[in-house]
């Protein structure tokens, strides 16, 4: 079977077509134009607006046109993560969707169901004059992943619809009304190049073949963090040997928990065996601590060619020692809703270039107050080592609305079709709902998806059936909008919606170990994808990506410090004097 022969086929039909059009986050150029020339197509009104996102409106069906104007919405960009060594250019190439059971995933890259399965749906309900509805329109946000840019630079007078579903949540059977405020916490540290000694030896160190996730979806596991786990071995060699860091990176997009890290690093020739063998003794220790979940954890040192320079010892002091310290993880738990994280931080990335090191983290919180405590307390970690600190632009939390009119069309449609009751939550990863409130006060949203699990990272995959089900769910509730007169507040669903908030029904999707597959599983497809390391060094040359590093404007109450270094502290120095 194919996937354009599953059902319902015309959702799978537009997300194989989807799969075929490249769209990284921030270059979604390609998929915008698909969509314009989808509105065309079918004659809909349709139009973009100056940061990209895009509208295309459909007229009520006959008899139905004094329904509410509903917005149906997802998000155009994807989050591109690949297996190590693969290769596959995110730009150019197509993701390659492949059924696997019950389930849909990629071949060797992530799949873009988040949230390429929300914008098959907006198409299908946009291509099919089979069905009965009243006016919709169809909301296609970019650059959610990166930044939530489309969601951010809406125009005010851009939607009509005073209703909005979210289609762009994991859980099929949940219901989210609510979801997690987010801000960037970043770090620059500036270093001076230092010159090698020939008679030393480099070696790259890296971790991969951990399971990562959504930094906001996953926290809560115990998922061990690449950079952290990088980052503890070099601290304690170099402790030792004194070992110097030639380049160091991990991770990738701020919303992913890190899943390989690497550095190159130079130590001198009369420790090699000792080096070595701590080195490798010290991964072991690790891999005993992480071995009943982080089964495909993978520690490689190789012999390379040695880098132009190191970096000097005053900067790699400060920045190992501020990687280590700097937290991640659950900071708090939620004392309202039992099971649900409240407030978190999320060591994402390292880049690295000639001039600079740069450290991005995240931070997550349902209260406001709480987003910036923990981004404070990361940026005080770094301010230590006195260095540039600032915070990206951030972006609300979703307060549930426990008497929310869309949520009770939602659940009793939840409940006719399928015989049971849906879970409502808050979530405590991002949305764009709390971003849309600010310019549509009073918008009624709620936010529902079939299953998907592990996405951010190449072992993302979409469960079929609770696609069919997430499918005749939004049929269902576009058949049962209800014309403006006819919505009153029922005080009796708004009691029930806040107990079940604190006293969440157990539902088999938000267990804590929902992982792409079960441990038998998934440990063949590490052993398929990456072979097995031993603890003999080789000899290779040097090949590492080096992210170009961005920091984004604060507007925090937290001032920004200007970097120290300056052109000239970027030379080489030729005055081992200067070294610190």
């Amino acid at each position: 079977m194919t996937i354009n022969e599953l059902e319902p086929k015309m959702v799978w039909q537009f997300f194989n077509e989807i799969c075929h059009i490249p769209r990284p986050s921030k270059k979604e150029d390609k998929i915008i134009q698909y969509l314009i020339d989808f509105g065309a197509s079918h004659r809909l009104e349709t139009k973009v607006d100056t940061a990209g996102n895009v509208l295309i409106k459909k007229p009520a069906t006959h008899g139905q046109e004094k329904l509410m104007t509903v917005v149906l919405q997802s998000h155009v960009d994807m989050v591109c993560e690949k297996l190590e060594g693969v290769k596959h250019d995110f730009d150019v190439d197509p993701i390659i969707p492949i059924i696997d059971g019950e389930w849909v995933r990629a071949k060797d890259t992530t799949l873009g169901a988040d949230d390429g399965i929300g914008i098959a749906a907006q198409l299908a309900v946009l291509a099919d004059n089979s069905l009965k509805h009243g006016p919709i329109e169809c909301l296609f946000t970019v650059d959610e992943e990166t930044g939530l840019t489309g969601a951010k630079q809406l125009e005010a007078d851009f939607l009509e619809g005073k209703i909005l579903l979210n289609l762009d949540s994991e859980d099929e059977g949940v219901l989210f009304i609510g979801c997690a405020g987010g801000i960037g916490t970043n770090a620059v540290f500036p270093f001076k190049k230092k010159p090698i000694d020939k008679k030393d030896l480099a070696y790259r160190i890296s971790i991969s073949g951990l399971k990562g996730g959504h930094s906001g979806d996953d926290i809560n596991k115990p998922h061990a963090n690449a950079i952290k786990v990088l980052n503890r071995i070099l601290w304690n060699l170099s402790a030792i040997f004194k070992i110097r860091i030639g380049s160091i990176t991990g991770g990738k997009a701020t919303n992913a928990i890190p899943r390989e890290a690497s550095a190159i690093i130079m130590v001198e020739r009369k420790h090699r065996e000792a080096f070595e063998s701590s080195a490798n003794n010290l991964a072991g220790i690790i891999r005993k601590e992480l071995n009943s979940v982080e089964f495909g954890f993978i520690f490689d040192l190789v012999g390379v060619d040695r880098p132009h320079f190191v970096i000097n010892k005053a900067a790699q002091r400060k920045l190992l020692n501020s990687l280590y310290a700097c937290p991640h993880g659950v900071i708090a738990w939620s004392q309202e809703i039992p099971g649900l994280v409240e407030t978190s931080t999320n060591l994402a990335a390292v880049t690295f270039d000639s001039h600079t090191i740069t450290v991005k983290t995240s931070q997550r919180s349902s209260v406001e107050s709480a987003k910036y405590d923990i981004a404070t307390m990361v940026a005080n970690v770094f301010r230590l080592a006195e260095v540039s600190v600032v915070h990206t632009e951030g972006y609300p939390g979703w307060k549930p609305n426990l008497a929310s009119d869309i949520l009770k069309i939602t659940k009793e449609a939840y409940r006719n079709l399928f015989e049971e009751t849906p879970v409502v939550r808050a979530i405590h990863a991002g949305l764009e709902c709390g971003l849309f409130l600010e310019k549509y006060k009073g918008l009624d949203m709620v936010s529902f998806g079939p299953t998907l699990q592990r996405v951010h990272t190449p072992e993302e995959r979409i469960n079929i059936p609770s696609t069919t089900k997430f499918w005749q769910l939004l049929l269902e509730v576009l058949r049962n909008i209800p014309n403006e007169k006819q919505i009153v507040v029922d005080a009796d669903l708004e009691a029930e919606n806040e107990a079940e908030l604190k006293h969440p029904k157990h539902h088999k999707c938000c267990d804590d170990d929902t992982e792409a597959h079960d441990d038998d599983t998934e440990k063949e497809s590490h052993k398929k994808h990456a072979k097995a390391k031993s603890k003999k060094v080789h000899k290779k040359k040097k090949s590492h990506d080096e992210d170009e590093a961005v920091v984004e404007k604060p507007i925090t109450d937290v001032d920004e410090e200007k970097p120290s270094a300056t052109e000239e502290n970027m030379e080489t120095e030729k005055s081992e004097a200067d070294d610190e």
